[in-house]
């Protein structure tokens, strides 16, 4: 089963570079985001991954086209213009990374990789999140409901409290736990697609917006609740947080907290 990463947004307002870069590239560890979401699927044995590029799709590009250098320790020998690797280091991965545009919606980015997909289902995420998800159980859960799509719910993370507010307008703190428990969850952006789902963005679709509304109404979405670690890298704070996790050895998104 392939892995899509949706990387095709803005440049990133976390990074203070004049040139700016894409936000799956910004810095967790001395590895770019990007590097740790793949670590996480790859840790299910999923080690195919097609990257929806956009904005700055060519430093994506060359990340991966210079991987093996980077994963290793090098000799320049300037004198003979040689380089030799020292250590022998890399991932067993193999990565496509397709320019689906600069503007281009959620919808459009995936409709533009169907002709990689040979299989009957393939995963989408985004590349700004990091979890801790069970991919295999996840997977297990679509196969187990035949829908088009399973989409995957996290709990709100942050520091904005869900406030329980009743239709008289008050405040109502005694139903907060019910609240919190039963009701709020939220999209974890990341989602197991059977092939049909081609069909459906035919128009274009944005997947929030349009598709999964779509196909809730004709009864082929299911959801996947996760009630384990999951954050958006949106903002410097966000930024911080995992760094401290990645530092600390407890990185919630790999089995072994880190690995280097």
């Amino acid at each position: 089963m392939k892995v899509v990463i949706l990387a095709g947004g803005m440049q990133s307002a976390i990074s203070s570079e004049r040139e700016g870069i894409p936000k799956p590239m910004i810095d967790i560890g001395g590895k770019p985001l990007l590097w740790h979401i793949m670590k996480h699927f790859s840790e299910y044995n999923l080690n195919e991954f097609i990257i929806c590029g956009g904005y700055r799709v060519d430093m994506i590009k060359e990340y991966f086209m210079d991987f093996y250098i980077y994963q290793s320790d090098i000799t320049v020998d300037l004198q003979d213009n040689t380089i030799k690797v020292q250590r022998e280091k890399t991932e067993d991965w193999k990565v496509t990374v397709v320019d689906t545009g600069l503007y281009a919606t959620t919808g459009q980015r995936v409709s533009q990789i169907q002709r990689y997909i040979e299989e009957e289902s393939f995963i989408v995420t985004y590349g700004d999140c990091l979890n801790d998800i069970d991919i295999g159980d996840m997977i297990n859960v679509h196969n187990l409901n035949e829908k088009i799509a399973t989409l995957a719910m996290a709990k709100p993370t942050g520091r904005n409290q869900l406030m329980p507010i009743g239709e008289d307008r008050q405040l109502h703190y005694d139903q907060l736990n019910k609240m919190v428990n039963d009701v709020s969850w939220i999209n974890a952006n990341c989602m197991v697609f059977q092939k049909e789902v081609f069909f459906y963005l035919q128009g274009n679709y944005d997947l929030e917006k349009q598709l999964f509304i779509k196909l809730s109404e004709k009864q082929e979405l299911a959801t996947y609740k996760h009630k384990g670690y999951w954050a958006a890298i949106e903002t410097k704070r966000d930024l911080v947080a995992a760094e401290n996790l990645w530092n600390a050895g407890i990185a919630p998104w790999l089995k072994a907290g880190r690995t280097d």
